[in-house]
């Protein structure tokens, strides 16, 4: 079967600009154009269109799902499968922020109690799940399974105070690079600040001891080189990821 793109938008729930917008970058072409000049999308397009649509919900950008689908080797079952296991942990996630919200209103009513701990569980879970959703395999396979373990064991581990410090610190992060980028300087006291911030927040995670300049500087390399990091640090500021890899080949010397 066969849409035009007002069909096609709508049976997926998006806007024609949308679709226009993915025509345009190269990300899903129309099967074909008819004679009057109309898009028309067939079956192979929807089924492509379904696969983008989950990858966005997953929070991978364009530009990454654009490689992603135009590999050779891109096998559209394995992603499905891949998909339902993102989802399903995603739905374990939110089914642990609920009953956290539950147990929360029941604490403000005076019916149960809640350490600290217990109130940010929900929240350190979902970072846990998250990264490990989309950098696990790769930050494994470079650190190790011990280091993420016992990474993951100490955000679980953390009080309220160091939860907020570590929110804190990340924010701080990012304003501090944003306006660092504004002088384009990697080297200026205001991007090393930010690098220095940047070796706390870390310290927060790593196990005690292992932090190092070679570690650092890697990490810095990564945020480029991998565009699910490159994606995180572009919502910050365009360019952010190449900026705060020049700065930390400063601050790591």
């Amino acid at each position: 079967m066969e849409y035009t793109i007002n069909k096609l938008a709508k049976i997926a729930g998006i806007t024609t600009r949308t679709l226009r917008h993915y025509d345009k970058i190269g990300l899903l072409k129309p099967g074909r154009i008819n004679s009057s000049g109309y898009r028309i999308y067939g079956q192979r397009e929807l089924d492509l269109l379904q696969q983008i649509l989950f990858y966005r919900e997953l929070g991978v950008s364009l530009e990454s799902i654009k490689l992603i689908i135009s590999a050779p080797n891109f096998d559209s079952t394995a992603a499905l499968e891949s998909h339902l296991t993102a989802l399903l942990d995603k739905k374990k996630q939110l089914n642990k922020l609920i009953a956290n919200v539950r147990k929360s209103i029941l604490a403000a009513k005076g019916e149960v109690t809640m350490t600290d701990n217990q109130k940010f569980e929900g929240f350190k879970q979902k970072l846990i799940d998250n990264n490990e959703t989309q950098y696990g395999a790769e930050i494994r396979g470079k650190y190790g399974d011990d280091a993420i373990d016992f990474s993951n064991a100490k955000v679980k581990g953390m009080s309220e105070k160091q939860w907020r410090c570590a929110e804190s610190l990340r924010e701080e992060i990012n304003t501090t690079l944003k306006a660092a980028m504004e002088s384009g300087e990697p080297s200026s006291e205001l991007a090393q600040k930010a690098c220095d911030l940047h070796r706390q927040w870390l310290c927060m995670f790593w196990k005690d001891g292992t932090y190092s300049k070679e570690a650092h500087r890697g990490l810095g390399e990564m945020y480029v080189a991998d565009e699910r990091f490159k994606a995180h640090y572009e919502k910050v500021a365009v360019g952010c990821a190449e900026f705060l890899r020049e700065a930390l080949e400063v601050y790591c010397k």
